[in-house]
């Protein structure tokens, strides 16, 4: 075949001793290669294999994760086969391809081969599909090689699987691939010392990087790769480096975010006019290359979503990288000769660190993937070969997710409406909106759309956080139409959201068309897609909703959105009880009731009212968690408002029970009586088995009372006591009394609520005559005698009174001589008289006293 230019693949790169090896494997079956970074496998190999016989002259689908590996790796192909990009070798990514009808080596995303299987399940004209840089288990090459092999298996077993990797645990992966031959190349790499951090780092990671940076180039020659988690970083990093180092370096940043142009201007070459500062995220880890690079300053931070099923919310986690992760980036700096790495973190940080990255199919939101199978003709993954089948919590999820926006019916088949939306390249929530859209609001669906799936445009400030309102990156989109880019907005993002929008309204345009729909806000087009993400503003609070999943959101600070008593919150990360909303929308009542007429449900609620401190029933309408609205009627008698009373009760004894002396006796006399009777069959009438039995004793005094309040009047010893049967009340009257006639004829009272023991108070002149202590409870319990002074005061506490007349008392009546002259103190208690009111005159005759 002619060539436009001198072919340069027979150029020698580390992978050539293993090509011969893996063509016969490939021959034979599926392979898997294993070769360092930097080996040339990425490029050499589908140029290797592309005329092997057994591929028959099909064509070669290589996936690659990140669409500038797709770009460059094609670029550098047709390049050694000295012809432009789209002969030969082509690329396709998110709304651009490059290949035609010669091509027959084409490197996709990840994604792009799920959407050629669901139209194409044959591949036909296929006959090799590559999986490169499989290590990094993005969940796309998960699904893409379940897919695959299903293919292979059920379809065409001619068709060839080769999984490529530098780090990846290979025997899994080859059993997985029915016992595939895994062949090992080696690499072509110098040396790299690597210096780690004498102590933590900085907690702001860019002032660390920057220290980083600034050692590297003072220390070494050659460009430097930074490695930083995200593009937040990557900004503020770039921006302080610029401003800080001479103009002898060139300071560029690299992420999967920027522009191809700009992509392309830190993976090319530079003139060698300056050296080169490269400050990227792990898009530079292994998928491309970076020419020139000799020094590298990594953080050992990446950034990545971490979903939980439980709150069907995704929040962004700044993690450490794996083990096998931080090697391939130090690999980096020994492509051209020696290099060095600089660690920012402690050789004991390193411990700790994992030795893989965990693939993305055990932390993401599976509703993509659970699409993509209902597709398929799926419903239940573990049909499918997986190397992680797809956790079960997050799946069910994913199916109810799907069943709520339309996509899957009751019994899990895909609807007409999950078909439309598998076609878009959006997540199965922006799919909806977009197909749901009338065609007057099919622009402002697909604005939205690629508002939340790019790169937001909007410019961070250290002194204030980000604005959630999404209709200010409406305005400011539609701004730049016109060529009036607001001050802060980023004027290349809202070029990349504006691309990303009209690519998605060609593209929906094309869609089979859904049931028209009259015009609507941005807020109701948004919840559609988001109806479990309908918030309302909670009573007394300025900046926080409650979602319609039951879950909790919080504004920033003094956000202006607060104002609204309804919002549809599409990005809010999951971190503490209440989510922080980064983007939302406002929603009026009314769009609420029209979107949702048959989602809102009405109902007859019985429930406890706190602030009245009572049982009501209400007429209530509801979207999920949230209330709309709500109205007072009367109970009915079905209504088992005695279940809710009693419930409160449990919960809040204290303000339910007016506990009166009366009953606080009675309830410590029964227990009394539990203790040295056990035989009597005395009732628990402690607080817990109180608590324990209230269906049995209280419920049936309970009837048509609904309030704490009715509760408190209670008379609760008349309660308790009808807990006794007719002679156990006689029997506690008889052996534990309430009260106790002295020796000088006064009806004193028995306190039994101090303790086990009961007390017994009184002038100590009235016990004169008595010669021992009173005893209650078939007298094996003695009362403690609390014996007071004429002033009441207690001159002696015991439950011995002989003991006290024998040995206490002489001393206590010097003192009362003392004090109280006029007062009667005899020298022999136990046969004076005992006086009613303590002075001489009023002495009385001796008395036994009684009870």
């Amino acid at each position: 075949m002619p060539q436009s230019n001198p072919p340069q693949e027979n150029q020698w790169l580390p992978i050539d001793p293993v090509l011969d090896p893996l063509r016969a494997a490939l021959r034979k079956g599926h392979a898997l290669l294993q070769a360092p970074t930097g080996s040339g496998k990425s490029t050499k190999v589908p140029l290797a294999l592309m005329d092997a016989d057994w591929l028959a002259g099909q064509r070669i689908l290589m996936l690659e994760p990140r669409r500038p590996a797709a770009r460059m790796t094609a670029a550098r192909m047709a390049s050694l086969l000295g012809e432009p990009l789209g002969e030969r070798v082509g690329y396709q990514v998110r709304f651009e391809r490059r290949a035609g009808p010669r091509t027959r080596i084409e490197v996709i995303t990840e994604g792009i081969l799920t959407r050629r299987l669901q139209r194409d399940p044959g591949l036909e004209g296929v006959g090799l599909v590559i999986f490169d840089e499989f290590h990094e288990r993005n969940l796309q090459s998960d699904l893409g090689l379940a897919l695959t092999l299903d293919v292979a298996r059920s379809l065409r077993p001619e068709l060839r699987l080769l999984v490529m990797s530098a780090t990846l645990d290979a025997e899994p992966v080859a059993a997985l691939l029915g016992g595939a031959e895994i062949i090992r190349g080696e690499g072509r790499s110098f040396p790299v010392e690597v210096r780690y951090a004498d102590r933590a780092p900085d907690r702001d990671i860019v002032q660390s990087a920057l220290a980083g940076v600034r050692r590297a180039l003072a220390e070494e020659t050659g460009d430097v790769l930074v490695f930083l988690p995200g593009t937040g970083e990557i900004n503020r990093c770039v921006e302080r480096l610029r401003a800080s180092v001479d103009e002898t370096a060139e300071i560029l940043p690299l992420h999967g975010s920027l522009p191809s142009a700009e992509q392309d201007q830190a993976l090319l070459p530079g003139d060698g006019s300056r050296r080169r500062v490269i400050v990227a995220t792990d898009i530079a880890e292994t998928s491309v290359t970076i020419q020139g690079i000799r020094v590298v300053v990594d953080t050992g931070l990446t950034r990545k979503p971490r979903f939980d099923p439980g709150s069907g919310l995704t929040r962004l986690v700044t993690e450490a990288v794996p083990r096998a992760s931080a090697e391939q980036r130090a690999g980096r700096g020994g492509r051209l000769g020696p290099g060095v790495c600089y660690r920012l973190w402690t050789p004991a940080q390193e411990h700790g660190r994992p030795e893989h990255r965990t693939a993305e199919i055990l932390q993401s939101d599976l509703a993509p993937l659970a699409l993509e199978l209902a597709l398929w003709g799926v419903k239940d993954p573990t049909d499918l070969a997986w190397l992680d089948p797809p956790p079960a919590p997050a799946w069910s999820q994913a199916l109810d997710l799907l069943r709520t926006l339309g996509a899957l019916d009751e019994t899990g088949a895909i609807t007409r409406l999950g078909r439309a939306m598998a076609e878009l390249p959006v997540h199965p929530r922006l799919a909806v909106m977009l197909l749901s859209a009338s065609a007057a609001d099919r622009q402002t669906a697909a604005d939205l759309c690629a508002l939340i799936s790019e790169r937001d445009p909007f410019l961070t400030a250290p002194d204030r956080s980000r604005p959630a309102d999404l209709g200010l990156r409406l305005h400011a989109l539609e701004a730049s139409r016109a060529k009036q880019t607001p001050r802060d907005m980023d004027r290349n993002r809202l070029a990349a959201v504006g691309r990303a929008s009209a690519q998605l309204t060609r593209l929906v345009e094309r869609a089979e068309a859904q049931a028209s729909n009259p015009e609507r806000s941005p807020g109701a087009l948004l919840a559609r897609a988001y109806p479990d993400r309908v918030a309302q503003r909670r009573a007394g609070a300025d900046d926080r909703y409650l979602l319609a999943s039951g879950g909790g959101a919080i504004l920033p600070r003094d956000d202006a959105l607060a104002i609204h008593p309804y919002l549809v919150v599409p990005e809010l990360d999951a971190k503490g009880r209440d989510g922080r909303i980064h983007l939302a929308l406002p929603l009026e009542p009314s769009e609420i009731e029209t979107l949702f007429d048959t989602r809102i449900t009405q109902a007859r609620e019985v429930a406890w009212e706190p602030e009245r401190e009572a049982v009501a029933c209400r007429e209530v309408s509801r979207l999920g968690a949230i209330t709309l609205a709500s109205k007072p009627v009367p109970l009915q008698p079905d209504d088992d408002a005695t279940a809710l009373l009693l419930e409160r009760i449990r919960e809040q004894p204290d303000r339910a029970f007016n506990w009166s002396a009366a009953a606080r006796q009675l309830q410590a006399r029964v227990a009394l009586m539990r203790q040295h009777d056990p035989s009597g069959d005395w009732p628990d009438l402690s607080g817990s088995a109180l608590l324990a039995t209230l269906v049995v004793w209280l419920a049936p005094w309970l009837d048509g009372k609904t309030r704490l309040s009715d509760v408190r009047q209670l008379d609760l010893a008349a309660l308790l006591t009808a807990r006794l049967g007719w002679d156990q009340q006689q029997r506690l009257d008889q052996e534990t009394p309430t009260s106790f006639v002295t020796p000088a004829d006064n009806k004193r009272p028995i306190d039994y609520s101090t303790g086990d023991i009961p007390v017994l108070a009184a002038p100590l002149q009235e016990f004169f005559g008595l010669q021992d202590t009173p005893r209650v409870c078939m007298d094996r319990v003695p009362v403690l005698l609390h014996l007071l002074s004429p002033a009441r005061r207690p001159m002696q506490v015991t439950q011995d009174l002989a003991g006290f007349w024998a040995r206490g008392y002489t001393e206590v009546r010097k003192e009362l001589r003392g004090r109280y002259p006029k007062h009667h103190w005899p020298e022999d208690p136990t046969e004076a008289r005992a006086v009613a009111g303590g002075i001489k005159r009023r002495a009385l005759r001796p008395t036994k006293g009684k009870t």
